[in-house]
């Protein structure tokens, strides 16, 4: 049993190694709110999430409070809305967006996820009416996250939606001045229990409403791995493994004890070193730190293995209901080392995209040309989708073309967004590969019944 003993010996990683519990992500099944009339199902909607959620925010700050672990932000997911809105009699989803967003804001959480439309084998006409309503809904919205699931390594790849992605990624950037794409997220193999934005979403796996916390620690590795300089990968691996081991017994504390306040099951605790702007807070020093003079020179991608590796190992050995992502982020803008490497061009699109191979997630927070065409970000879509597709993995694309910016601007997305250089793509077209459609099939290691 987990008590208060349990996290003494975390004060000094709290207090000077940025050790947070990023997130308590309430997730709502808000299939019940159906209905013809999309006026009466928006109030269902609304209804159901402050219902629910109206204690999420004064718990954790309690918690906060009593046993002096930051809690950095306190979010809701919803069912996939396009499964919500699908069985109202309208054209426009907007209204959907809206009535997350004012639910969110009387609830007072940092985001809402959830409109979002599963399409890796088809899309439904909601499906199709959720996607085109994006660019709006994200530019009129403050706190809405928005993900779009086109692969599985069960169906393959939807190439229909991959090219319309495209496009709603270039209009969502134009609309809302390149913000609203860092709220918007594409993924293959996404996960139903993910607390973390722009992905979240309840899945329909999920129970009616559960607590899922997310922690982030990389600060921690860092300092831990100062300790052990020059000793072999073996000890390195040891030494992630048994920090991981600790930081996830913090988050396990948090999710049950805010569990039982709540009234509500706990899902799952995400072990994700996911960094900030700040310094000391940094997933690209934690590989410098192994012995690489600037994250993304040859050895990263081995390096990195290593890493999300030993901090699943860790996390698995402290709790029996890890879930998530639960690996290394790599988000260029949210990580002041990544920032660098990337500013000095030793790290581009290219060695990122080999990155992803091997952590959680993939291309995320990823700042290009604001003209960059909409099949160029498509092909980019396919190709990390690719990667998860083969390798069974979660991969997602999270890209900013942002207007008017050409390769070397820095572009400001503020607080934990931070801010990104702007990278270059390939000239070259991939607008006929794009433009096939189609769906490119599940591989073969997707039959295992």
């Amino acid at each position: 049993m987990i008590n208060q003993k349990d996290i003494l010996s975390t004060i000094k990683m709290i207090q000077q190694q940025h050790l947070d519990i990023r997130t308590v992500t309430m997730g709502i099944s808000l299939l019940s709110c159906s209905d013809e009339d999309a006026k009466k199902a928006c109030d269902k909607i609304y209804d159901k999430i402050c219902r629910y959620a109206e204690n999420l925010v004064p718990v954790a700050e309690d918690i906060e409070k009593e046993y002096g672990i930051p809690i950095v932000n306190k979010r809701i997911s919803v069912t996939p809305m396009a499964l919500v809105a699908a069985a109202s009699d309208c054209e426009d989803y907007v209204d959907f967006a809206l009535t997350m967003d004012r639910a969110a804001k009387t609830c007072g959480v940092d985001f809402i996820g959830g409109y979002s439309a599963l399409v890796q084998k088809g899309m439904t006409l909601a499906d199709e009416k959720l996607i085109r309503s994006i660019p709006q809904a994200l530019a009129q919205t403050n706190l809405v996250c928005s993900s779009i699931n086109v692969g599985s390594t069960k169906a393959g790849i939807n190439m229909d939606a991959v090219a319309l992605m495209g496009n709603i990624v270039k209009k969502t950037a134009e609309i809302s001045g390149g913000i609203g794409c860092a709220k918007l997220v594409v993924f293959c193999n996404a996960v139903e229990d993910n607390p973390f934005m722009a992905g979240a979403f309840h899945g329909v796996g999920e129970p009616e409403k559960v607590i899922n916390v997310g922690v982030s620690g990389p600060g921690v590795v860092h300092s831990a791995l100062k300790e052990i300089k020059g000793q072999p990968f073996d000890v390195v691996a040891e030494t992630i493994k048994k920090t991981a081991f600790r930081v996830t017994r913090v988050g396990q504390l948090v999710a049950q004890e805010a569990s039982k306040r709540l009234d509500t099951p706990f899902g799952i605790v995400d072990l994700s070193l996911a960094p900030t702007p700040a310094m000391g807070d940094s997933v690209a020093r934690i590989l410098e730190e192994m012995g690489l003079e600037t994250c993304g020179t040859h050895g990263t991608t081995a390096a990195l293995a290593l890493l999300n590796d030993a901090v699943k190992k860790g996390g698995v050995m402290a709790s029996s209901s890890v879930g998530g992502l639960s690996g290394a982020f790599i988000p260029v803008s949210e990580d002041e080392g990544m920032i660098a490497a990337a500013a000095c061009g030793t790290l581009c699109l290219d060695k990122l995209e080999a990155m992803t191979c091997v952590c959680s997630v993939g291309l995320d927070m990823i700042a290009v040309p604001g003209d960059t065409p909409a099949e160029t970000i498509s092909a980019i879509i396919a190709d990390e989708a690719a990667i998860g597709m083969i390798n069974t993995k979660t991969t997602a694309v999270r890209i900013i073309p942002t207007p008017g910016t050409k390769v070397g601007d820095s572009v400001e997305f503020g607080g934990l967004l931070g801010e990104a250089p702007t990278m270059p793509v390939h000239p070259e077209s991939s607008a006929d590969f794009v433009h096939r459609g189609g769906r490119i099939p599940a591989p073969m290691n997707s039959l295992k019944n």
